[in-house]
């Protein structure tokens, strides 16, 4: 059974940063793609990154935030500096069939 358990948000201020952790847990983690969405009021749900054999970011976070892994903690990382109001929401990783319950992030101007 695949789980995986965010963690790292918070309040920060814009122009702050903050990283995120998905620990992931019952797959075989090296070969697994794994996404960062973001869900917030205004927009629902918008991809934010991914990670596989290759990285793909969201056109309005690229350049500021980065995806990586570690594969001897199977878990995936975001690092997000530049932080902005908008960058608001509950962030939560993915697989193709299973999420995470996320983590908060509350950017404030």
């Amino acid at each position: 059974q695949v789980q995986l358990v965010e963690s790292g948000g918070g309040l920060v201020q814009a122009g702050g940063s903050l990283r995120l952790s998905c620990r992931v847990s019952g797959t075989d983690f090296k070969s697994a793609g794994i996404s960062w969405y973001r869900q917030s009021p205004l927009k629902q749900r918008e991809f934010i990154a991914r990670i596989g054999s290759t990285k793909t970011y969201l056109p309005s976070v690229e350049g500021r935030f980065t995806i990586s892994r570690d594969n001897t903690k199977k878990t995936v990382y975001l690092q997000m500096n530049s932080l902005r109001p908008e960058d608001t929401g509950l962030y939560y990783c993915s697989t193709l069939s299973t999420r995470g319950q996320g983590t908060q992030v509350t950017v404030s101007s």
